[in-house]
């Protein structure tokens, strides 16, 4: 499972198999590309920072 942190501070989880690419753009801003739930293609979108949980593992 993998954890997005957007800038403005909030957060989502995705499953690691839904994950294609974290990449800087030309203007240095951190982005991600995942599948979308419905399997049509994909999509870019910002992120702070990102992590990839553990299973068994409790994060509070």
């Amino acid at each position: 499972m993998l954890k997005y942190i957007y800038p403005d501070g909030t957060h989502c989880y995705r499953a690691i198999h839904s994950a294609h690419a974290v990449f800087r753009n030309a203007d240095g801003k951190l982005i991600a590309r995942a599948e979308k739930a419905d399997r049509s293609g994909m999509y870019e979108f910002e992120i702070k920072s990102f992590e990839i949980l553990e299973p068994g593992v409790i994060y509070d």
